[in-house]
């Protein structure tokens, strides 16, 4: 019950404040756009450099999204509040993020097969694509979340969230690229959604307690 009001909270929270819905999804369509204009419009090329482009940019949307997370809980007191409270810390987190996520990692996994196309890909790989961001972008919001609640109480802790977040991303980041690449040539994908699956169920079962931790030391400085 806790789990399922704070995401609905999360989420309500979330519509109220477009610019912080928005901004993620914007910069994620804007990379992979102007991309194909910067390298080539050759369908050869574009096929190429479809999975790591695509990647990378819903790496660095998920981290924006990420990044405001707690932010208005913690201005407000709200936040403290909660620490004090019985409600289980590590739920409520969990809640936030996935709220988070449905509303940014999801809607940015549901955009990607338009993306897909005018990077020439065919339907098999545009498939692939969608199902390697629908598995990986809730990986890197968890992982995410720990960093969000280590960097809450800083005034620039967007620097410092990615120093401590990217080099945790790159798992999942050649995984997912690798997924994709498969889908492309034709190979099978079953081992790269196996990985995926499994980095997600390690992130659910520890992630939440981490992120309870790292916010109860960012309320006690």
């Amino acid at each position: 019950m806790i789990l399922v009001t704070s995401l609905w909270r999360e989420m309500l929270l979330a519509i109220r404040r477009p610019a912080d819905l928005l901004n993620p999804l914007f910069f994620f369509l804007m990379v992979t756009a102007l991309f194909p204009l910067g390298v080539s419009p050759a369908s050869q090329t574009l096929r190429m450099i479809a999975p790591g482009v695509i990647w990378v940019a819903a790496l660095l949307a998920t981290l924006m999204a990420m990044e405001v997370l707690f932010r208005s809980d913690f201005d407000d007191g709200s936040l403290e509040q909660v620490a004090v409270s019985r409600q289980p810390l590590a739920l409520v987190a969990l809640g936030k993020t996935l709220g988070q996520w449905c509303l940014s990692g999801f809607l940015l996994a549901c955009i990607s097969p338009l993306i897909g196309l005018t990077y020439a890909l065919d339907a098999r790989a545009v498939l692939v694509l969608f199902l390697s961001l629908l598995l990986g972008t809730p990986t890197m919001a968890l992982i995410g979340a720990i960093g969000a609640a280590l960097t809450v109480g800083l005034r620039k802790g967007g620097v410092l969230l990615a120093v401590l977040i990217l080099p945790l991303y790159i798992p999942v980041l050649i995984v997912g690229t690798e997924m994709v690449k498969a889908g492309i040539g034709g190979a099978p994908v079953t081992g790269h959604m196996f990985w995926l699956a499994s980095m997600l169920f390690g992130a659910v079962a520890l992630a939440p307690a981490a992120t309870a931790a790292s916010l109860r030391v960012s309320l006690a400085q």
